[in-house]
């Protein structure tokens, strides 16, 4: 008994030292957005701040292009979803429900494109967003989001697909829907785990990237959160105070769809990556 109590505490003890490991940094994060000046510059451990003030959320509200960067970064992201998830559902059904030549090899396509790093692509996208004449446009970077997203998204939703009973469709069909009505009225509602899952990750793609919109966006009035949150950090100076406060703020649009979603993530992430 006092060898098993001993093991569990010990695991216990071993979980929260990480735990703490994990969240320090974060909470060092809001320690410093809520103080004055150059107080990162500081040897305290402490995380409550020396002088409390709302300040550096004053300035990046009120006095930078905050809220016109959000926009950007708001329409990039809902771009992107809506196209990558539609995209995906609609390739996803086709790979999971019908036979035709290539579609082996189309799958491991996907699955090939995601071993690559982005920046392997960013000369030939540069190359094609500019002949296509959507430099410095926001639909430029949503093309070049979707098509990021979109091989994760299909093999996500197509195991997911797989698991739906074939039998479900094709009562369906017997009672005198076509195929675009089972696809709408009885495939999509189930696969809204899998759905939800396809959606945060596009969301995030489009929200949390800085280097294509660093490329693709050219003027200060296009730029996106990322790219705005590294105009605070200069090569001889920088002000941690308003790159805490922005970085904060960037941070409650997903934290808030996470939580609204995470219901649906667990069992939308097993059941479309295990079967496919």
């Amino acid at each position: 008994m006092k060898k098993y109590l001993f093991r569990k505490i010990l695991i216990h003890a071993f979980l929260i030292f990480w735990v703490t490991i994990t969240i320090y940094p974060i909470l060092w994060v809001v320690k410093i957005s809520f103080s004055p000046g150059k107080s990162l510059v500081t040897t305290s451990l402490s995380l409550i701040p020396e002088q409390f003030t709302w300040s550096n959320f004053h300035t990046v509200i009120f006095e930078m292009p905050f809220f016109r960067w959000f926009m950007n970064s708001a329409i990039c992201a809902a771009g992107t979803t809506t196209l990558g998830v539609f995209l995906a559902c609609t390739a996803a059904y086709a790979y999971s429900r019908f036979k035709f030549p290539g579609r082996r090899e189309g799958m491991m396509t996907f699955l090939i494109t995601q071993m690559f790093p982005g920046t392997l692509m960013i000369i030939p996208q540069f190359i094609l967003i500019s002949k296509l004449g959507l430099l410095n446009r926001l639909f430029g970077l949503i093309l070049i989001y979707s098509t990021t997203a979109i091989p994760f998204c299909i093999w996500i939703l197509k195991g997911y697909f797989d698991t739906i009973p074939l039998d479900l469709e094709e009562s369906a069909l017997i009672d005198g829907a076509s195929r675009n009505q089972a696809f709408w009225y009885v495939i999509i509602p189930l696969a809204r785990p899998a759905i939800a899952i396809t959606a945060l990750f596009s969301f995030m793609t489009a929200w949390n990237e800085y280097i294509l919109a660093a490329t693709f966006m050219e003027t200060e009035f296009k730029y996106t959160l990322p790219v705005g949150l590294r105009m605070m950090v200069g090569e001889f100076a920088s002000d941690w105070g308003l790159f805490a406060a922005a970085s904060l703020l960037i941070s409650i649009p997903v934290v808030a769809l996470f939580m609204s979603l995470q219901k649906y993530l667990i069992s939308g992430l097993t059941a479309g990556a295990v079967k496919g």
